[in-house]
């Protein structure tokens, strides 16, 4: 078979069964795309990294929490095996060969039925390389005709830059990630990526890149700063072109500051990589300007990831409340109850309309429409999670709401 050609082929996994065998970093980099495709995607796992238990958490898979077994891969179309463990590989692929499902084999792509190849999109155009066993040039060559899509000449040249670079996803949407902060991931030897970063560009990093995962759920499984800090620091010394990717901009409630002033004490050289704020770029994908003439002059962005009474807030809400302008919140779907009856409290009205908007910019994206003497209730009777951003103020009303779909 290894003499043999693989014949490309795009599979259309909308609504079909894709079994995924381990949670880890393989998985954590495909199940974005196999999600895009709309597949009806089960994870079998007894564990997995905080990225894709938040997949699970959010329903866009289903995740059994155990080993795999023996007819776990009944009616699946396609099966992903991505654990350590050798002989439960070996087992899961004789299945898929006995039931004719196409398998992909992380630990031995001799052993499997299908090969996952180094795919990268621009302006709807996939583009998928496979070339055996070399992953590395499958990427490159991806690499260079999307580049040469983009600028029309196809071909590319860059350099590998050193040290490290903090680099702003934007929002969610790949597309809204710059330029710079693309060629950069696309240099890189390690990535260390948040999980409100623009996710789906993990699958288009060749297999020799370390993902790192430093997901932060709210209340719930995160990686502490000190260790996202050492982790830069460490890798960055061995040589490494390291990419910190961050949802929005590294400096808006992102603790990119932070990161940056620890990987100066250690002397390492550190690139900037400003991203597109979710506090400006989340209401405009759902139609609310955050300033319009003759309606808001002024927007302020808030951290509510604390509430007015706590003794930690520094946010002055007594002043908040009085201003005409467009407030946008950030990290606040737990807390806006609180936040809006201080609001209220200090003089702003109580008709004052708001819109919360989930997961902006991404397929999941939703708007639900309040006042602020409503909008605790009904941020808990929507069962919004974060992220969210939240948007306070007259401009909520400007744009009509869209028609419904037909």
């Amino acid at each position: 078979m290894a003499e043999h050609s693989a014949y490309p082929v795009g599979l259309r996994l909308a609504g079909r069964r894709v079994v995924v065998i381990g949670g880890g970093q393989v998985a954590q980099r495909r199940l974005p795309a196999l999600v895009a495709a709309g597949a009806d995607v089960l994870l079998v796992s007894p564990s997995a990294t905080p990225s894709v238990d938040a997949m699970a958490e959010t329903g866009e898979i289903r995740w059994e929490r155990r080993r795999y077994q023996d007819g776990d891969l009944e009616g699946a179309w396609y099966a992903l095996i991505a654990t350590r463990d050798r002989t439960a590989n070996d087992a899961a692929s004789a299945e898929a060969e006995r039931r004719r499902v196409w398998c992909v084999r992380a630990d031995d792509a001799e052993a499997a039925t299908a090969w996952t190849p180094a795919t990268g999109r621009v302006e709807g155009v996939t583009v998928a390389v496979l070339s055996g066993n070399d992953p590395r040039r499958s990427a490159a060559v991806r690499d260079a005709v999307v580049e040469g899509l983009r600028d029309g000449s196809l071909t590319r040249n860059r350099p590998r830059t050193p040290g490290v670079a903090l680099v702003g996803g934007g929002p969610g949407d790949p597309d809204l990630i710059t330029v710079r902060g693309r060629r950069l991931l696309a240099e890189a030897d390690v990535v260390i990526a948040d999980r409100l970063g623009p996710r789906d560009l993990l699958d288009e990093l060749p297999p020799h890149v370390e993902v790192i995962d430093a997901a932060k759920i709210p209340y719930g499984r995160y990686m502490a700063q000190e260790a996202i800090n050492n982790a830069l620091i460490e890798h960055a010394k061995a040589g490494k072109a390291v990419v910190r990717l961050k949802g929005g901009d590294p400096y808006v409630f992102g603790r990119g500051m932070e990161e940056l002033q620890a990987l100066a004490e250690a002397g390492i050289p550190c690139t900037v990589v400003p991203g597109i704020s979710s506090s400006i770029s989340v209401p405009g994908a759902v139609g609310i300007p955050v300033t319009h003439r003759g309606v808001a002059h002024e927007f302020t962005v808030v951290s509510g990831h604390v509430g007015p009474d706590d003794p930690r807030s520094l946010v002055d809400w007594a002043s908040l409340a009085k201003l005409t302008g467009t407030l946008v919140i950030l990290m606040g779907v737990d807390k806006i109850g609180l936040i809006a009856e201080a609001l209220v409290r200090h003089g702003r009205p109580a008709g004052t309309p708001v819109a919360v908007v989930q997961e902006g910019t991404t397929a999941t994206q939703r708007r639900v429409d309040a006042t602020l003497a409503t909008v605790g209730e009904t941020v808990r009777a929507a069962e919004i999670r974060p992220p969210a951003v939240i948007v306070i103020g007259e401009v909520v009303t400007v744009a009509a709401p869209a028609a419904p779909a037909a």
